[in-house]
C-alpha cells in the first residue's frame, strides 16, 4: 500500500509543479513588463529583486494554489482512468479512498501552507513590495513608517509615534502617550526619547510623565520617585508592536490575528465598518480551504474527463471553479452592503461547494 501512495503522490506532484511554476512564471513575465527598466536602473542585489517579486505574489497565492490543484487534479485522475489504473487499482482491492487520499493530503498541506502564507509572509513582505513598487525600487524613498497615531479606544490610551526604529515596530523614536479617565478627561501624559518592546513590556527612555486632576488641570506628581527613573516600564499597557505596523500598511495585508486585536482595541467602529471588517476577518480564516474545496470537486471531474470526455470533465470542473469564486464575492457584496450578516456570508460558499463536492465524491466510490 506504501508504493501505491508513493506513486499516486508521485503522480500528482509533478504537474503540481509545472502547474503552479507556470501561473508564477505568467505573474512575474506580467511584472516584469512594466517593471523591467526600473529594476535595471535601480541596480538591486538579485535576492532582494527575488525578495520583491515574493511579496508582490504572496496576496495572490490563496487563488494560484486552488488553481493549481484543480489542473494538477483533472490531469492525474484523467491520466489513471485514461490507462485503466483505477479500474486495476479497485480489482486488487484498493478502495477509491486509498487511491485518492494522497490528492486530498496535498490539498489539506496546500492550505496549512496558503495559511502561512497570509498570516505570517504577506504582512511582512507584500507591504514592503507595494512601497517599492510605488518608489520606483528607490530603496532610499521606501519609509519603514513615521508620524504615527494610534488610538486605544477601549483602554482611553493615544500614541503619538514619530517613527519606527526597525521595521519590526519592536524600538519607537519620540514617543507621546496620552491616557484619559473614562469620561474624557485627560489623567497623564508620557513623552520619551524612545520607547522598546522588550518580553512583552514597554520601556521607555528618559520619560516625562505630566499628571493631571479631574477637572484636566496639570498637577504634581504622585509618584517623585518613579517618575523620576531614566529607564521604566509600563506594564499596564497592552498595545503591541503589530498594532502600530498596521497603521503604515493597507488592511489587504494584515493577519487575521492583527485584525481581531484592531476590532478588540476599536470600540468606536461604525456598525458598517465592524461588519465589514468581520468579514474581511471570516473571508481570509475560509480562503486557504478553498484548495480542499476544489480539489475535492476535481477528483470526479478528472474521472469524468477520463471515463467520457475530456471537456466535458475540464469544462465541468471550470464550471464550478468560476461558479465557486463567483459565490464567494456574491456573499463579498452582499456583506459589504449590510444584506447579508458577515459570518454566513463568508463560510456559506465554501459550505455549499463542500456539499457539492463531498456528493459528487461519493458518487464515484
Amino acid at each position: 500500500m506504501l508504493i501505491l501512495t508513493r506513486y499516486v503522490l508521485f503522480e500528482f506532484l509533478v504537474p503540481l509543479c509545472y502547474c503552479l511554476g507556470g501561473f508564477v512564471s505568467i505573474y512575474v513575465l506580467f511584472e516584469l513588463f512594466g517593471s523591467f527598466s526600473r529594476l535595471m536602473a535601480a541596480k538591486l542585489p538579485f535576492m532582494m529583486v527575488v525578495s520583491y517579486f515574493a511579496g508582490y505574489l504572496a496576496p495572490y497565492f490563496h487563488y494560484l494554489a486552488p488553481a493549481g490543484l484543480m489542473l494538477a487534479t483533472l490531469y492525474t485522475m484523467w491520466s489513471f482512468c485514461r490507462h485503466s489504473e483505477i479500474i486495476a487499482m479497485r480489482a486488487s482491492g484498493v478502495s477509491f479512498m486509498t487511491i485518492v487520499k494522497p490528492l486530498l493530503a496535498v490539498s489539506i498541506a496546500m492550505a496549512l501552507f496558503v495559511l502561512y502564507v497570509n498570516e505570517i509572509y504577506v504582512p511582512r513582505r507584500a507591504q514592503w513590495a507595494s512601497a517599492m513598487k510605488s518608489e520606483r525600487f528607490d530603496l532610499s524613498q521606501v519609509s519603514k513608517a513615521d508620524n504615527l497615531v494610534f488610538r486605544n479606544a477601549k483602554e482611553f490610551r493615544t500614541w503619538n509615534i514619530d517613527s519606527l526604529i526597525d521595521e519590526d515596530g519592536y524600538s519607537l523614536s519620540n514617543v507621546r502617550v496620552t491616557q484619559d479617565r473614562k469620561g474624557g478627561v485627560r489623567l497623564w501624559n508620557i513623552m520619551a526619547e524612545r520607547a522598546d518592546y522588550l518580553d512583552g513590556e514597554w520601556w521607555f527612555t528618559n520619560p516625562v510623565v505630566q499628571h493631571y486632576d479631574v477637572t484636566g488641570k496639570e498637577t504634581s506628581t504622585p509618584t517623585p520617585e518613579l517618575d523620576a527613573l531614566t529607564l521604566r516600564s509600563f506594564v499596564g499597557f497592552r498595545e503591541r508592536p503589530s498594532d502600530f505596523l498596521m497603521l503604515n500598511r493597507d488592511w489587504k495585508y494584515n493577519s487575521i490575528h492583527d485584525r481581531l486585536r484592531y476590532l478588540r482595541s476599536h470600540k468606536d467602529l461604525t456598525a458598517k465598518v465592524r461588519n465589514d471588517y468581520l468579514y474581511d476577518i471570516w473571508s481570509q480564516i475560509m480562503a486557504p480551504w478553498a484548495c480542499v474545496v476544489i480539489t475535492l470537486f476535481a477528483i470526479p471531474a478528472g474521472i469524468a474527463s477520463g471515463r467520457q470526455s475530456v471537456f466535458k470533465g475540464i469544462l465541468g470542473a471550470l464550471g464550478m471553479f468560476f461558479s465557486f469564486y463567483i459565490l464567494v464575492i456574491l456573499g463579498m457584496i452582499l456583506a459589504k452592503n449590510g444584506i447579508l450578516p458577515a459570518i454566513p456570508a463568508a463560510v456559506l460558499p465554501y459550505l455549499i461547494f463542500l456539499g457539492l463536492g463531498a456528493h459528487a465524491f461519493y458518487k464515484q466510490r
